[in-house]
């Protein structure tokens, strides 16, 4: 499965959810639409999208209803910054990540961290992919306490 792609449209969902005060499903469907209209383009296996589909709605879902939750721990690790004060971007890529690397067992936290900061790149401003290292870095040094709450 596409991971990558999964943890791509997962960020524009959260974004989509935040911008426009969409619910998750009608802000997922709307992607998934698009990420399928491309897959069939490229010849992808109808199947591939189906398990993309599902795996972007748990991300999704698993930060809505740990958000709260994630911001605290983010905040932990912020020097001078608020978590509602971020840019939108980076506080979805940062929830994300906080996500999988606390709450997800199947996928390991230094490759949760090393996708964020790739997804930092590629939809945050020339300083996102450092700033995301720094503050999931030092969640990650972190990460064994975090668990335990």
């Amino acid at each position: 499965m596409k991971r990558r792609l999964a943890r791509e449209i997962a960020v524009q969902s959260l974004y989509q959810m935040e911008m426009n005060e969409v619910n998750a499903s009608d802000a997922v469907d709307m992607l998934m639409e698009e990420a399928a209209q491309e897959d069939n383009e490229m010849g992808a296996a109808p199947g591939e999208t189906a398990k993309i589909n599902a795996y972007v709605r748990e991300l999704v879902e698993g930060v809505i209803a740990q958000r709260q939750t994630i911001d605290d721990m983010v905040q932990q690790f912020l020097t001078g910054w608020q978590v509602d004060r971020l840019s939108r971007v980076d506080r979805q890529i940062l929830r994300l990540a906080c996500y999988e690397m606390v709450y997800r067992e199947d996928v390991p936290p230094k490759a949760a961290l090393n996708e964020a900061i790739e997804l930092a790149k590629h939809f945050g401003t020339d300083e996102s992919g450092k700033f995301v290292n720094g503050v999931l870095g030092k969640l990650l040094g972190a990460l064994d306490q975090l668990k335990q709450k």
